[in-house]
């Protein structure tokens, strides 16, 4: 039963924040019904407000994502709304609560609780020493342009948080008077002495200052890295998983700042801030994690020792850490950065590796399914034109040719030119085609398809997907000529499978608009299969090597096989042969996952 601060907060690292509602709104606990909108500048002050208001007032949390109801003059926290994590900048909120409240809390945590659908965000606000006062600038003149000659004091009282009166603050700055001795003008004098002081170049903030345990590395790491142009800080220093971080002025004044930052095991780094903004800001995206904790951290260049620098010039930042994985950011010609992650391979498959197999039973099914978790993909459709133009290309697509390819290798000229709706739905958020070739009988022989659907209730991501099936071995055969072997060589299964992941991840993403300006919510993957799915009379699934030529890779200490699979976490558009590459890379890899140790590379 929650009852009190620490209980509440148990219930919020436990994702039950249901547990919350019932409570009323008091000392300790504020909730919002949204978030902060923080390009507003009313909205950054009431942050500022609320942050400083509970450290004044002995602590306490701001739940973000539950409505209140008014009930006997008191507000009740009703149920929850849910907050959007793309809406959400976690790193944004740390860095404003940092540069408007003097001195910053300490301690102060940023976070997710609950699933979605009831995913709130909170800000934690711990009880700070007793003998400091939070101060901001007091709202005057124009919003968002604060006034760095006036002071406010917030404090909580209650259910609210309100502004200390004009009357309140002289008494406190009398009292201090009176503690000092001195007479009023001396007090003061000494007062503006010790500020101008702590103001100076040489003072004010220390760097390491709020991460006390590791404040003797960073001043080593600034001390390696002052003549890359550091300042003083700007701000305290904060934790970050393994990661030590502080935001410094440039020496040089009306330059951009950097980020100074250290971690365990590696040389120190100063990164310029707006190259800082850009990692923070690709992994803004990822829902109910802090953008860091998704992207990580940048690495250092290979087989460097030392301290080093990112400039603001850099074209491209190399990074790990996270729980996205390696990845490497890169600038375009137009100053625009992009989030992609390093090719690796692995077994691992989604929720849709098996969409749109149902009810089919084809003899071999190559496929290539590729995710693509992009970031509010709310807005995009199928228009009708782009339906029209894919319409007109599916006849000269990579997979089209590959159908064809496999007949006139063949001796048979049987070309995939003629493609139908179906078996997929088409809808506004949906695409769906199939080419095939019939039997004597009329019966299909083989086939392509392609489909792209974009999120539903039950899949989150965008899925493209391009299969080539042959459906029937027998009237192939019949269609093909006397003594054709319908059974596929691997050279014949990297050409299609080749070609149906250049169909899946470049050509058919266009047809809801340009993928290049869209941001990742998560890696993109490339899932390929090689599946025998028509069971014989006893029901039995029979093994991939009475469909594809597999005695060059040698023996299976795994046994038969009726399916195949590995997962590529790649950048979906790439050059053809850097995809030739990683698909000879992903397929040696994967068959060496499914028992065939002795294959080499050259054979694939």
């Amino acid at each position: 039963m929650v009852k009190d601060l620490k209980s509440a907060l148990a219930a919020l690292n436990a994702h039950e924040p249901v547990s919350l509602l019932g409570l009323r709104e008091t000392q300790w606990i504020d909730a919002k019904g949204r978030p902060y909108q923080l390009a507003d500048p009313k909205a950054v002050e009431e942050l500022a407000k609320d942050v400083a208001g509970f450290a004044n007032g002995g602590g306490g949390v701001i739940v973000i994502g539950i409505a209140t109801r008014l009930e006997h003059d008191e507000e009740i926290l009703d149920h929850i709304v849910g907050v959007d994590p793309a809406t959400v900048n976690m790193d944004q909120i740390r860095k404003l609560i940092r540069q408007w409240i003097t001195p910053a809390p300490r301690g102060v945590r940023v976070g997710w609780s609950g699933a979605d659908g009831e995913r709130v965000a909170f800000i934690d606000v711990p009880a700070q020493a007793g003998d400091t006062l939070f101060v901001l600038p007091a709202p005057v003149g124009k919003p968002g342009s604060p006034r760095t000659d006036t002071v406010a004091v917030p404090r909580r009282d209650g259910d609210s948080t309100h502004w200390l009166p004009r009357t309140e603050i002289q008494q406190l700055l009398s009292a201090g008077v009176r503690a000092s001795g001195m007479t009023t003008a001396q007090a003061l004098t000494d007062l503006v002495r010790q500020a101008t002081s702590k103001a100076g170049p040489d003072s004010g903030l220390r760097v390491g200052q709020g991460v006390p345990e590791r404040e003797r590395e960073m001043r080593a790491a600034y001390e390696q890295l002052a003549d890359a142009g550091l300042g003083q800080p700007a701000g305290e220093a904060w934790a970050q998983g393994s990661a030590a971080l502080q935001d410094l002025h440039h020496e040089q004044d009306g330059v951009p700042g950097w980020l100074l930052y250290v971690v365990a095991g590696r040389p120190p780094a100063a990164v310029a801030a707006p190259v800082w903004q850009a990692i923070v800001e690709a992994g803004r995206h990822a829902p109910g994690q802090d953008p860091l904790a998704a992207i990580g951290l940048p690495c250092p260049p290979k087989d460097t020792d030392t301290a080093w620098v990112i400039a603001a010039d850099a074209r491209s930042v190399d990074l790990d850490g996270g729980s996205w994985g390696a990845g490497r950011l890169t600038r375009s010609e137009r100053g625009v950065w992009r989030w992609q992650p390093l090719p690796r391979f692995s077994l691992n498959q989604g929720r849709s590796a098996e969409i749109g197999t149902s009810g089919q039973t084809p003899a071999l099914r190559l496929r290539a399914l590729v995710n693509l978790p992009w970031a509010d993909p709310g807005p995009l459709e199928v228009s009708k034109p782009r339906r029209k133009l894919l319409e007109q290309q599916l006849p000269h697509s990579a997979v089209a040719g590959a159908l064809t390819m496999l007949s006139r290798r063949r001796g048979a000229d049987l070309p995939a030119a003629r493609w139908e709706r179906g078996p997929f739905s088409n809808s506004a958020r949906s695409v769906g085609y199939v080419c095939t070739i019939a039997g004597p009988d009329g019966g299909p022989a083989v086939k392509a398809s392609v489909m792209l659907a974009l999120p539903t209730t039950m899949e989150s991501t965008v899925v493209a997907c391009a299969d080539v099936l042959i459906e029937n071995p027998e009237a192939w055969a019949a269609v093909l000529g006397a003594g054709e072997e319908t059974q596929l060589g691997l050279d014949e299964v990297q050409a299609v499978l080749l070609a149906a992941w250049e169909t899946a991840a470049e050509l058919l993403p266009d047809v809801v608009g340009d993928p290049a300006g869209l941001s990742w919510a998560a890696p993109p993957t490339t899932e390929l299969r090689m599946t025998c799915e028509q069971p014989a009379d006893n029901g039995v699934l029979p093994d991939l090597d009475t469909r594809v030529d597999l005695t060059s890779l040698g023996p299976n200490d795994g046994g038969p096989r009726s399916r195949m699979a590995v997962t590529i976490t790649a950048a979906p558009a790439m050059v053809r042969a850097e995809r030739q590459r990683l698909l000879r890379e992903a397929l040696a890899y994967m068959v060496g996952q499914f028992g065939y140790v002795d294959a080499e590379m050259d054979l694939l």
